[in-house]
């Protein structure tokens, strides 16, 4: 008996999409993360996806857990679907996939770019601020000297972000780039931003001002929580988090490489092991901080608990939130802050995989609102993101802004600060699955 021949997959019309998705069939878009979030990669009149599409790029079927990325999306046998990307080839490669694992109902929509995007009455969505996570290939122009989309400045800086771990930098990156350490920008005493004066000096020995792109980015290198420093292999988390310190100083136009070094190797691009000597600046430009309002410190947390009208979300592993662990090796406190949202980070201090997909990049902006809003975390409210010391916190309140969530901050001090401080109450176990939610009560 021979090999099951996959079935000829004819492209669906437009309006037939409309009608069939309306009955409940699920759209897939093939693309990569970056063209669903917003870049027009194809030059098309509207950046975007298909309203409802879920995120699902070819790419991905190079990895042999694909399958499981599919269910992990809730995308069952049952369901119908209708898959699209930017070219009829990438669109049967997947349908195709999908079909030999026992998906029956499976069909193509070859328009997109001939249709769906120049017709206006054809909805479409967007990361709202995807403008400041950029594709590896958007980066690769700009240090090209080319002019990318979305760009209009005519001064940049390419950071190579690491914490103690320099070696990561020299071992290979995006030529050009230089390395920061994240002990420029936060106190290993607090592990808080550091004061403003020092904020300064740091930005302008990097070459940073208030006026200066700046493009970030770190590399992962799978974190042991028994290192000294775990920190070390998570250097994505360490760029987030000196993009956020960067932008609560005043810097306008911040950017973070999406996936990170991992997707800069993915395109086979050049890499650099040169030590790239930094340009210093004589003045950053502005007052430090020009967006205080994007850090919150504890007296502020305690209101926010307090409050109605604002949320203290807990961005570190179930373990830690239920005081199993403190989550580092150098916090002996463990347990969490009484009447906070639980919002999983994934494994542990050092790991974001809730927030990441396979590739490193970051997550379908609608699943995390979807699961955000099933733990009463909403946009209406002012939130404040947390975890141990600053970096977990930094990621997640990255995509609440990416979404155009209007009142997000990062609570600095975190469990690290609210622990060492006897005054502060503290939490630990789950009663019921509320618990996980909210509970002012605590």
């Amino acid at each position: 008996m021979g090999e099951p021949t996959d079935p000829q997959f004819n492209s669906i019309p437009s309006k037939e999409l409309l009608a069939r998705a309306s009955r409940g069939a699920k759209i897939i878009d093939v693309r990569s993360a970056d063209a669903y979030n917003g870049w027009r990669l194809k030059g098309e009149v509207r950046g975007g996806h298909i309203r409802g599409a879920r995120s699902l790029p070819v790419k991905w079927t190079q990895y042999m857990d694909w399958i499981e990325v599919v269910r992990h999306k809730h995308i069952f046998k049952e369901d119908e679907l209708i898959v699209y990307g930017y070219n009829a080839e990438e669109s049967r490669t997947v349908a195709s996939l999908f079909h030999q694992a026992g998906y029956d109902n499976v069909s193509v929509y070859d328009h997109f770019l001939s249709e769906w995007v120049s017709n206006h009455a054809y909805p479409m969505d967007k990361l709202p601020r995807y403008r400041h996570l950029v594709p590896a290939d958007w980066v690769r122009r700009l240090i090209a000297g080319e002019h990318p989309a979305e760009y209009d400045n005519d001064r940049f800086v390419v950071v190579h972000s690491h914490y103690r771990n320099r070696d990561a930098y020299l071992k290979g990156h995006i030529p050009g780039a230089i390395d920061m350490d994240t002990l420029a920008l936060e106190s290993p005493e607090t592990w808080n931003r550091r004061s403003p004066e020092e904020l300064r000096k740091a930005l302008e020995e990097h070459g940073i001002t208030a006026d200066t792109t700046v493009v970030l980015y770190g590399t992962f290198m799978h974190p042991d929580n028994d290192e000294e420093f775990p920190g070390s292999a998570a250097g994505q988390l360490g760029a987030i988090r000196n993009a956020f310190i960067m932008m609560y100083a005043g810097v306008k136009d911040v950017r973070v490489l999406n996936g990170g070094f991992q997707s800069w190797k993915d395109a086979n691009f050049d890499i650099s092991t040169e030590d790239v000597p930094k340009s210093p600046v004589s003045d950053f430009g502005v007052t430090i901080p020009s967006r205080p309002e994007l850090a919150v410190d504890t007296p502020e947390a305690r209101r926010m608990i307090a409050s109605r009208d604002a949320d203290l979300v807990c961005v570190r592993s179930y373990p830690e939130y239920v005081g199993e662990v403190s989550g580092y090796n150098y916090i002996e406190a463990k347990g969490r802050i009484p009447g906070v949202v639980f919002a999983n980070c994934g494994s542990d201090a050092y790991h974001m995989e809730n927030y990441r997909n396979v590739d490193h990049t970051t997550r379908e902006f609608h699943e995390i609102d979807e699961i955000w809003k099933s733990s009463g975390i909403t946009s209406e409210k002012h939130l404040a993101f947390y975890c141990g010391t600053g970096w977990r916190g930094s990621e997640a309140w990255l995509n609440a802004w990416l979404m155009g969530w209007p009142r997000v901050s990062v609570y600095d001090g975190g469990w690290f600060e609210w622990s060492n401080d006897p005054v502060n109450p503290r939490a630990a176990g789950v009663t019921k699955i509320s618990d996980m939610h909210k509970n002012r009560s605590e």
